[in-house]
């Protein structure tokens, strides 16, 4: 029907979010690589310096509201990472779980294509209320997955950039790498994927909430 209004779409980076969050997760690296350099290449003074700022992370999460949960795993994700270094006296190992969880995540993410569950459209059925009832609908399915695969890009562009690096035990450019594609690289992925799903998306169709008796349930 011409002239008909094209239905108003959420973006998908107000429904994700997550701005914080990337900026609280990249600061502990960060305080390694300097307290490394501070004490002249010391993976002890390193260790203290990120452990002590994902705590002062933790507290400020908490004060603004976030899951105590979320706080403890970042916080146990850190220990373990400087636990690691430390163990094998090699600095580039506190970087070792960021490498391998990359890798992990690009293989998560393409198999849930594979299989036809896109993990971006379980993520925002669950932040949208929608459970997986967008499942039931074929255009929101094949958006889904196109865009998910933008998602697998973000994992294997790191883990083509850290790995280098940490093989090569380039402590001060695995930091910088770390804090760069962080927040940026994430906000160029949510930007990206959300053109994606949006580009595949038919012109009439709703958007990504399910509207129930719309025949999209």
């Amino acid at each position: 029907m011409t002239g008909q209004a094209t239905p108003q779409r959420e973006s998908l980076g107000s429904i994700l979010g997550g701005r914080k969050g990337a900026i609280d997760a990249s600061l502990p690296p960060l305080a390694f690589v300097v307290g490394w350099l501070a004490a002249g290449s010391s993976i002890a003074w390193g260790s203290a310096a990120a452990i002590a700022t994902a705590v002062v992370v933790g507290v400020v999460r908490l004060t603004r509201g976030d899951k105590a949960r979320a706080v403890v795993v970042s916080l146990a994700a850190v220990i373990v990472a400087a636990l690691i270094a430390l163990h094998t006296g090699r600095a580039q190992d506190f970087f070792l779980i960021q490498v391998l969880s990359n890798v992990a995540s690009a293989l998560l993410w393409v198999t849930s294509v594979v299989v036809r569950w896109p993990l971006l459209g379980v993520v925002v059925g669950l932040l949208l209320g929608q459970k997986t009832r967008w499942r039931k609908d074929p255009d929101l399915l094949r958006a889904f997955s196109r865009a998910s695969l933008v998602w697998s890009l973000q994992y294997v562009l790191r883990v083509v950039v850290y790995l280098p690096l940490w093989w090569a035990g380039e402590l001060v450019a695995l930091g910088v790498a770390r804090t760069v594609m962080t927040w940026p690289l994430q906000a160029l992925t949510i930007a990206a994927s959300g053109w994606v799903l949006y580009r595949t998306l038919p012109r009439e169709h709703p958007g990504l909430r399910v509207v129930p008796g719309s025949g999209r349930e």
